[in-house]
């Protein structure tokens, strides 16, 4: 990485796979000591496994989760897998996370996350780029799946790069979905997988799915994530192709979402912005 390697690292731990990776890959790195602060409900407990100590929290609960952090000592910390914005009006909000939602005007991933990263410089703590300590995860230019687009899918796909970058501009989305031309679906609030899953519904088989980063997006918690769920949603909603931001996007278990692409048949492809 490019940042000094901290001795100490708190990991903010969602769901998925993604808080795992992180810690083993910064392990392997050298960090020394490891605190993870993760959701109950949504946090794989296998993070017991992968941190030296674990603070359990429910979610919404950003005093108990700022506390937590400030005991550890560690001032260094990584935001790392999916804590889905839209539960924020689903749960129990403690007094301190509703008093943050109330200076926002707008309420967006963002927005939210990024108050929430506020919050921690307070404490000292710097909330390092998502893509902290895994660069290996993050794929150059080209096809990595057997199958590369054909030509009328790359041209979908330079469609939906411009979409992104018109629509990202304004904090709706990173996914745009496309078929013969024609805009199936622009991500807003629910996220990628229902947004892929709402194109299936209008168009059927064959879409192609551009998930990019957004337009000057903070890389400490707003960095495009794929991995074998997304595989299972573009299975689901008969997608034909995958396109994500080559050095802007995480693949976690690259092997094992190239493989289950290529047994459907799916294209996944890392492009440069504007480029298909």
């Amino acid at each position: 990485m490019k940042t000094p390697l901290p001795p100490s690292l708190a990991i903010i731990a969602g769901k998925g796979v993604y808080p795992r990776l992180l810690a083993e890959s910064a392990r392997k790195q050298g960090v020394f000591r490891i605190f993870a602060v993760a959701f109950r409900k949504e946090t794989d407990p296998v993070i017991e496994k992968c941190a030296d100590d674990v603070a359990w929290i429910h979610m919404g609960q950003l005093g108990g989760m700022l506390d937590a952090l400030g005991r550890s000592g560690i001032r260094r910390a990584v935001m790392a897998g999916q804590i889905t914005p839209t539960h924020l009006f689903r749960v129990r909000l403690d007094a301190r996370m509703l008093a943050l939602l109330k200076r926002l005007r707008a309420r967006n991933a963002e927005t939210i996350f990024g108050a929430v990263a506020d919050e921690m410089k307070a404490l000292g703590i710097e909330l390092l780029p998502a893509s902290a300590f895994m660069e290996d995860h993050m794929p150059e230019p080209g096809a990595l799946t057997r199958r590369a687009p054909v030509e009328t899918e790359r041209h979908d796909i330079e469609l939906g790069l411009k979409v992104a970058d018109a629509t990202s501009g304004i904090d709706i989305g990173q996914t745009v979905v496309v078929k013969h031309g024609t805009i199936l679906a622009v991500e807003a609030f629910e996220g990628t997988d229902e947004t892929i899953k709402r194109a299936g519904a209008l168009g059927g088989a064959g879409s192609v799915v551009v998930k990019v980063a957004k337009r000057g997006h903070d890389m400490r918690f707003d960095i495009p994530v794929i991995g074998l769920h997304t595989v299972k949603i573009l299975k689901k909603a008969k997608a034909a192709v995958l396109a994500i931001q080559a050095g802007r996007a995480i693949i976690l278990e690259r092997e094992k979402v190239v493989a289950e692409a290529d047994q459907i048949g799916v294209a996944i492809v890392a492009v440069e912005a504007g480029k298909g």
